[in-house]
This record gives structure tokens, sequence and C-alpha cells, in this order.
């Protein structure tokens, strides 16, 4: 700091005061900051770099920043680079910046946060009284018979709620008002694909149910389609129709072969797969109707005929008895005696 001083004219004792009081606070910050002599002549630091990870200057600070002047000069070397007066006045700005002041509190501020030093443990119990414990330990006596043999305390008996015997109405209707039901694998469709097949039934009038199995299940085997119950096993369909449209429902599942068909009842007959195939190659009803239709009223053409064949056959017969008796009579024998009538044979 001798260097510093022969820069200042004059020996004025309030520049010299300013020149102490910013050597000390040099001292004391290259004390505090741990920094080292770096070829300067003179003691200096990294004002940025050594202030900013100093706790000491950091929790003095009002905010994250720094003049700019610290990052470029040593502070130690100031008196040596400007007058006194701007010393002094960047001093005291410093001072001013570093330290609060009275009645304001800085915008930031950090605080170290480090271990307790008390740290609670348990107390380990005495050799004595952990084997005092150990003996009069309590032990439950075991129980005559092993709760695992035991049968099962009964459940209570749990209520339906509004949701089921919903359910439970729609299931009765379906089964009731259909003539057809047949039960499918519920595989999993994307929502176009299923939306599309659909469509597709319900041109033909056939509707697609859902109904979830803990609910189908109690209403089947308490009806007269118990017998349908092995259909049911994992998520499954059903396909309904007030009329018994086979072949058409059997022609769109064929388009879907992912979409196994598994049974169903028609007409509370109950069929398997096989036998839904079989139904849908009978000829339609309008087609049998008419066949027999038409065998009806041919059987009608022919009744008039019917009606007259035994007349007319007794009246032949008639003519073929005249017939022979006068041919008899045309020819005489010698005798003179006619020969008996032949029989009339039976018509």
């Amino acid at each position: 700091m001798g260097d510093c001083g022969q820069r200042v004219e004059g020996d004025d004792p309030e520049k010299r005061a300013v020149r102490q009081r910013l050597t000390v606070v040099a001292r004391r910050l290259d004390a505090s900051w741990g920094v080292r002599e770096r070829g300067l002549g003179v003691p200096g630091f990294s004002a940025h770099a050594d202030y900013c990870s100093s706790w000491w200057i950091r929790r003095l600070l009002p905010a994250p920043g720094l003049p700019t002047i610290l990052s470029s000069f040593c502070l130690a070397r100031l008196l040596a680079v400007l007058p006194v007066e701007m010393a002094a006045a960047l001093a005291g700005k410093l001072r001013g910046g570093l330290l609060p002041q009275a009645g304001r509190l800085p915008t930031r501020q950090t605080v170290r946060c480090g271990s307790k030093a008390v740290t609670r443990h348990r107390r380990v119990m005495h050799f004595e009284r952990q084997k005092l414990m150990a003996l009069t330990e309590y032990i439950p006596p075991k129980p005559a018979v092993n709760p695992r043999c035991l049968p099962c305390p009964p459940s209570p008996p749990q209520e339906d709620t509004g949701l089921i015997r919903l359910l439970h109405r729609e299931i009765d209707a379906v089964f009731r008002d259909n003539r057809m039901i047949a039960v499918c694998q519920n595989v999993a469709l994307s929502a176009e694909d299923k939306l599309l097949l659909r469509h597709q039934l319900r041109k033909h009038k056939i509707l697609m149910k859902i109904f979830p199995n803990q609910v189908l299940k109690p209403f089947l085997a308490d009806s007269k389609y118990q017998n349908l119950l092995p259909l049911f096993v994992g998520h499954n369909l059903l396909l309904v129709s007030e009329e018994p449209k086979v072949k058409e429902m059997v022609r769109i599942l064929k388009g879907v072969p992912f979409l196994p068909l598994l049974g169903g009842c028609i007409d509370d007959t109950i069929l398997s797969r096989q036998g839904f195939i079989n139904y849908s190659k009978l000829p339609s009803l309008a087609l049998v109707q008419g066949e027999l239709a038409g065998g009806l009223t041919f059987l009608m053409a022919q009744t008039h005929f019917l009606l007259q064949h035994q007349p007319l056959q007794l009246t032949a017969l008639l003519d073929q008895y005249i017939r022979q008796q006068r041919e008899r009579d045309a020819v005489v024998p010698a005798s003179g005696q006619p020969d008996p009538p032949d029989p009339v044979p039976d018509s």
C-alpha cells in the first residue's frame, strides 16, 4: 500500500484516514476469503468469484449481483487507480451496498442450515432389565382348535344397489321380448370396429347388449335359461332380435372372424354354434309358407275331380254290364236255355 500512497499529493489527514480505512477493509476481506498473492505485488483477489463464494459477504448482500468494477480490479489497488475522493466515494457505496441500512432488511439473505448439535437416540435398556422383560413377557395360550379349521363366519347379506336392480330389469326385458339370443365372446375391438359392427347389425334390427357377469349369472341361475351358464365365461356380449334373423347375423359375423359365436337360444331352444349355422341354411319362413299355400291350392283344384271319380267309375261299370248282357242275349244256345248270368264284380 506504500506505492498507493505515493500517488496522493500532500499529507492530508482525511485522505490518510480513507487510505487506512480501505487498507483495513482489503486486509479483512483478504484474510476472510483466504486469497494468496498472485504476482500483483500487493495482496489481491478476484473480487467477483471470491466475493460470491464467501458466506460472510453473501449473507450481507442485498441482491445476487456485484458492482462491475469489482470483477475487473482488485479492491486493494483502488487507490492506485482512482483518486482519493473517488476511492472514498466508492468505499462508501460499497459499505452502503454491503451493509443494510437501519430499518431496512435485504431482499435476499442466505441462512446457514447446519446439522443439529444434539441428536436424540433411544436409550439402551439395561441388560438386567432386558432379561427381566423377557422373563415377564406375556405368552397367550394356544387355542384348542386352529382358527383355520373353523368355518368362516357368515357374511351379512349384501343389499342390491339401484344400478343392480336396474340391470336386472333390463336383462329380464331382453330375455322376455326377444326370440333370438346369441352369445358371443367380447374381444378387444377398437371403438371404430365396434361402432361399424353395431351399425351393420342394427340394419337388420339386431341389437348388441353387454351386461356384467356378476349380474347376468344370478339371473340365469334362477330362470329357465340356466343351461346357458357355461357360455358366460369371461367377457361376453349378447346379440338379440325380436325375430330370428340368424342368416343375417351369421353372414355379418363371418366378416368379423375374431368375434366368435359361442351359442344361444331361439324360441326357447338352446343351440350351439353349429346349430346356428344349420339354422341359417334353412329356407326362409316366407318360402316355406309359399310352398304350403301352393300345395293346398293344388289339392283344392283337384276337389272337383275327386268328388266325381266314384260316380263316373260306377257309371262305367254299369254300362259295361249292360253291354255284356246284350251280347249274351244275342247268342242263344241250341237247347233254348240261356246261360246263367255271370256274377257282377264288386266295384
